[in-house]
């Protein structure tokens, strides 16, 4: 039995392939261990009070805005989502750049598992979000998620199709958490 892929899971191994060669083999994914969880920033961070200055979360890419040298992407871990800032300088300090340049930049998709080190801060927007001081690929992901986008509370593109829903269960937990 030969296996079809689409275009996309065609090109979500091809990065896995360019993930060995740069010696990041993401399966089976090593042991990280989370320090807090994304609800318990929300709830508990304070700016005055400096804390959540040592974070330690995980959790699969569900979105990423790539801006030059820095760029932004949406965790969401089994509590919620939190936005994390991640700058080209700060999980590449020496002149090795290629954990930015090629592997975020490149190689990672929405729904690949992430480990995140860094703090909590506010943007200069007032977005609560992570500043990522270290950035490890925990798991690749092979299958495509459906994107469902949320503006003003309102959603589009939702994975709602009840046939589909109970045949790929998988992706109504990850999209839906609601119904966890």
């Amino acid at each position: 039995m030969e296996l079809e892929l689409n275009e996309q899971e065609i090109n979500r191994r091809n990065s896995l392939n360019a993930l060995r060669e740069l010696g990041i083999n993401p399966y089976p994914a090593a042991e990280y261990k989370v320090n807090t969880d994304t609800q318990t920033i929300k709830d508990g961070y304070d700016p005055e009070k400096g804390n959540f200055d040592d974070v330690v979360i995980a959790g699969r890419i569900m979105s990423r805005r790539i801006m030059g040298a820095a760029s932004f992407m949406e965790l969401q871990d089994e509590k919620g989502r939190i936005q994390v800032y991640v700058k080209r300088d700060e999980i590449c300090p020496g002149e090795d750049k290629t954990m930015y340049n090629t592997v975020f930049k490149k190689l990672l998709d929405i729904g690949d598992i992430v480990g995140i080190k860094g703090f909590a801060f506010i943007t200069q927007t007032g977005h609560l979000s992570v500043h990522a001081k270290e950035l490890t690929l925990l798991s690749k992901s092979l299958k495509v998620l459906p994107i469902v986008k949320e503006q003003d509370g309102k959603v589009f593109d939702a994975f709602a199709d009840p046939e589909l829903r109970y045949r790929m269960r998988y992706v109504d937990l990850i999209d839906n958490p609601q119904i966890k």
